[in-house]
């Protein structure tokens, strides 16, 4: 854990404090604690503004900053239809699962921790962004929500294909009609049983 924690904070504030673009350390690590706590939730920069106190280009910046260095990454919502869906959502995520535990101090690795299923969604999801970006980015990841809250955690549009998951650690499965009576999808789901969808994403 030590380690861990000497890792993520050399990590941390050497490739990101050290570019030259942060003058204090502070508020990127209020930010970084934030999205830690918020884990894979819809992610607001007006309200990551008030919650922080900070200015919302700021907020922006510092967001961009810590895509650029590959400490988060963003998922956009898959809409066709901007009526019935959430057209300009964003979820945000940690490359590395190890950096967001870090920064919460929380190591714990039981089943009962109170954020499993938030870790695990967020595992599940950076370990198919990073082989898609392995691949050469051959599909489009996104996630999906109605405007009546119907969601899906992980939409993969790859040319005219389209594939959507629920991510589960455990649990009563609550599979979208919503999104398969609008695309013709059917939900698959990825458990810990099946951690891996082997034609997931193609070459």
């Amino acid at each position: 854990m030590r380690l861990l924690r000497e890792l993520s904070a050399d990590y941390l504030w050497r490739d990101v404090l050290q570019t030259g673009l942060i003058q204090t350390p502070e508020p990127i690590k209020r930010l970084l604690l934030q999205l830690a706590h918020q884990g894979g939730s819809e992610v607001s920069v007006n309200e990551l503004a008030t919650q922080l106190g900070m200015a919302r280009p700021t907020v922006k910046r510092y967001l961009d900053l810590l895509e650029q260095t590959f400490v988060i990454f963003r998922l956009l919502s898959f809409s066709t239809n901007p009526r019935k869906e959430i057209v300009k959502g964003r979820k945000v995520f940690f490359w590395d699962t190890g950096i967001r535990n870090a920064l919460l101090n929380t190591f714990a690795t039981e089943a009962l921790r109170p954020d499993i299923g938030l870790l695990w969604e967020n595992w599940t999801i950076a370990e198919i962004a990073k082989r898609n970006t392995l691949l050469g980015a051959p599909a489009e990841l996104f996630f999906w929500c109605s405007r009546t809250r119907s969601e899906v955690d992980l939409v993969v549009k790859q040319g005219d294909r389209l594939r959507a998951f629920e991510i589960k650690w455990s649990g009563h499965r609550t599979r979208s009609r919503a999104f398969r009576d609008a695309y013709g999808v059917n939900i698959e789901t990825i458990e810990p049983e099946n951690p891996f969808v082997a034609d997931l994403l193609e070459a």
